[in-house]
């Protein structure tokens, strides 16, 4: 197979693996971080006091760039092994496996520290809220429970 098959090859196949995992942007877990969709929108508002509050590990659902460079890497270092139609099976085959590795690096490397927190509402029933960990909450905490377009959010 010529160089030029070769990287086009490794291209097709990064491609396909990135895409397969993809998410088109990340999301912040802060309750503290609006999107800007959630800018001068309206949301609800409700009180009540924390119940139970537990830290929880938060995984990206993985993106790009883990899943691509793992393919490109993958497939340029199997397209090393074997000839004609074995080198090309080995190609596309270490760009999958790449993509797979890449997309589970990442999830790793972008996992957050997150708490699950449930409120006893003021009106009766309790809710459970899992956000970012970049707020102390306290079991008998009065706090604000908003609901908006950014999702539900617990803030003080």
């Amino acid at each position: 197979m010529s160089k030029i098959a070769s990287a086009v090859l490794c291209i097709i196949v990064s491609i396909i693996a990135s895409t397969a995992q993809a998410d088109w942007y990340t999301q912040s877990t802060s309750g503290s971080v609006y999107q800007r969709e959630a800018v001068r929108s309206e949301g609800q508002v409700t009180h009540g006091v924390v119940e139970v509050v537990r830290p929880v590990g938060v995984e990206s659902s993985g993106g790009y760039v883990g899943t691509g460079a793992g393919a490109a890497i993958g497939a340029i270092v199997a397209n090393r092994v074997g000839n004609g139609n074995g080198r090309l099976v080995a190609t596309a085959l270490g760009g999958v496996l790449g993509g797979i590795a890449g997309a589970k690096v990442e999830r790793a490397l972008t996992r957050e520290q997150g708490l699950e927190i449930q409120v006893h509402l003021d009106s009766g029933p309790s809710i459970v809220v899992v956000q970012g960990a970049d707020e102390t909450f306290y079991v008998g905490d009065r706090v604000r429970i908003i609901r908006g377009p950014g999702g539900t959010r617990i803030v003080h």
